[in-house]
């Protein structure tokens, strides 16, 4: 049976140089008071690679679908080129493209790369949504769980509480890092950016839309069922928001392209204050940083391009 939240959519640290650089250590002004400052207690980013529209429809996700009916979704969010994993992941938690980061391709480390980012702290690193909130909102949390190795170079691991690396495609093992570190940390702004890049390789290896790639989405679908009821039982759940996030589609066994199948993603949020049952049309995965400051109460910097998208809020 199709779920309500596929219903609706078918219907419907400081940093170095600044000033010299574009001053990033400013923040946009015209933003106090914005709609959705501060709703946010804790966040859990749910992150899966390589996730196209078409194949979130074919797969049985109970879970997924029954967490974001009661939010707001998109079937038409535009990732960022080239459609491949650590330039959109940085854009994704950066607030900005690849043209303002640096990060072009997946080969990129601080002290390798052919383009230099506009502003960079210490490190040599470009902003992040955990590096801003770490800056401005007292006492916050971040953790950062992953399983493809380079996703961490774009960021500086001073910002994060917690990091933790599941090797061979493992991801149930940070589910459970994940829900341990929300718990010891429930009365304390909290990020969590939760990823899993077996559904990328699922498609790399079998195809995207084969039945291994298929099933994929639905193992990540059965690991997020259990962290959800988790967080209800320990009475988490009420105050967190969640967003799906993914970083690009894919063609045959690969991806890097402009196809609609690779650049057009499904996004979503859902959590206190977020509207119910929304279709959102227009936006951007860039858009994702933005907003997560927003929730916290902080202010993006000026060197991010994203913009919130403001609709996704209850009026």
């Amino acid at each position: 049976m199709k779920s309500s939240r596929r219903g609706f959519l078918a219907s419907a640290g400081g940093f170095a140089g600044a000033a010299a650089l574009g001053g990033c250590a400013g923040v946009r002004v015209g933003t106090s008071g914005a709609k959705g400052e501060g709703l946010a207690k804790r966040v859990v980013l749910l992150s899966l690679d390589g996730i196209r529209v078409d194949g979130l429809q074919k797969a049985k996700t109970p879970n997924i679908d029954a967490l974001f009916a009661e939010g707001s979704f998109s079937e038409s969010t535009r990732d960022v080129m080239p459609s491949v994993t650590l330039p959109n992941w940085t854009s994704i938690l950066c607030g900005a493209g690849p043209e303002q980061h640096g990060v072009v391709n997946n080969g990129w480390t601080a002290e390798k790369h052919p383009l230099p980012a506009t502003v960079s702290d210490e490190t040599g690193r470009f902003p992040s949504v955990f590096s801003e909130l770490k800056r401005q909102v007292p006492g916050m949390k971040t953790a950062f769980y992953w399983n493809w190795k380079p996703l961490i170079n774009p960021y500086n691991q001073a910002t994060f509480d917690e990091a933790s690396f599941e090797a061979n495609d493992g991801f149930k093992g940070n589910f459970e890092k994940a829900f341990r570190f929300l718990e010891a940390h429930r009365d304390e702004p909290t990020l969590v950016f939760l990823y899993d890049v077996h559904t990328d390789h699922a498609g790399h290896r079998h195809k995207w839309m084969s039945p291994e790639y298929i099933r994929s989405i639905e193992e990540a679908d059965e690991a997020i069922g259990t962290l959800v009821g988790r967080l209800k039982t320990a009475g988490l759940f009420e105050e967190t928001h969640f967003l799906f996030l993914t970083d690009h589609g894919g063609v045959g066994n690969g991806h890097g392209g402009v196809s609609p199948e690779e650049m057009i993603v499904p996004w979503g949020i859902v959590g206190p204050g977020i509207r119910k049952g929304y279709n959102l049309r227009l936006n951007d995965t860039v858009n994702t940083a933005p907003l997560l400051v927003r929730l916290f109460g902080a202010k993006a910097p000026a060197c991010w391009t994203g913009s919130v998208p403001e609709s996704v809020f209850e009026c």
